[in-house]
């Protein structure tokens, strides 16, 4: 095995290359998987098809593409909520149907940017669901501090995160930054929509020249919809030892089948949103 190689022989795992296997073929692959069921499913359904989102990039392994990116807000009490778009009814293939739309920071932000891997199904992604937002605390946290300091359904405050500058757990750099791992419009629904909440000084200083974080994000905070690209697994930052096999210590790892994501590099991905089912 090479130095270079980030896929040890004895993880058994095929080494993906980026911009060979993990990039162009298999996202061939999976966007022609997701037109098959669009196709079948257009009718019945709403909303899909083409979509371009802003995502946290998919680096390696055998995910088609990055994770969808959450635009946050802090209310005027410190605590931290997902943007969701403007619901308007519209007309499509002859009937009307209500679509999440709205632009923000110079570009199209919707909620079909959330429509894949069965997620189109949930309550919470449907546009009219009523929700105020926050991110809370999920029922299983990932980070030992939350166990130590939050309950199942507290909402996340700015003061929860105000050692991330030198926060850490063991895994990759301490000081890269401070996650959390939660819930999003998932109150009194029966699926729970996975979310990541981030806070870094990578992301702070990313944004003092970017139109879209500085729209998107708010004091070095950002979120992410926590269901990777490749079959649906819910990956993790920091969550694993075994990222840094595979040379992602400080990034977002899928210890399922080794897809990679980097948090501090936002891209514009295209792919076909499933339609929601009526």
């Amino acid at each position: 095995m090479s130095a270079d190689d980030k896929y040890p022989e004895e993880s058994g795992r095929r080494r993906f290359v980026k911009g060979v296997v993990g990039g162009s073929a298999l996202a061939g692959v999976g966007a022609l998987g997701t037109v098959t069921v669009n196709s079948a499913t257009a009718s019945p359904g709403a909303g899909g098809g083409s979509t371009q989102a802003w995502a946290i990039e998919n680096t390696d392994g055998p995910a088609p593409r990055g994770m969808p990116q959450i635009p946050i807000e802090i209310d005027s009490e410190g605590y931290i909520k997902g943007v969701w778009p403007d619901v308007e009814t519209v007309t499509q293939g002859g009937r009307q149907v209500q679509v999440a739309e709205m632009d923000l920071g110079g570009s199209t932000y919707s909620s079909e940017w959330f429509q894949y891997c069965g997620v189109e199904g949930y309550a919470g992604i449907q546009p009219s669901y009523e929700s105020d937002n926050y991110f809370r605390t999920g029922s299983n946290p990932a980070y030992d501090w939350q166990s130590n300091s939050k309950e199942e359904g507290d909402r996340f405050h700015v003061d929860d995160f105000s050692d991330y500058e030198e926060w850490g757990n063991g895994i990759g750099t301490a000081g890269t930054g401070k996650p959390a791992s939660g819930r999003w419009r998932s109150e009194d629904a029966d699926d729970v929509v996975p979310i990541q909440l981030l806070r870094s000084t990578r992301i702070e200083e990313a944004a003092q020249d970017n139109e879209w974080l500085q729209a998107s994000t708010d004091q070095g905070f950002i979120a992410w919809l926590n269901k990777c690209t490749h079959f649906c697994c819910v990956p993790g930052y920091k969550q694993s030892a075994d990222a840094a096999r595979f040379g992602n210590a400080d990034g977002v790892y899928c210890q399922c089948h080794q897809s990679i994501y980097d948090p501090f590099s936002l891209v514009q991905t295209l792919f076909v949103a499933r339609p929601r089912p009526d």
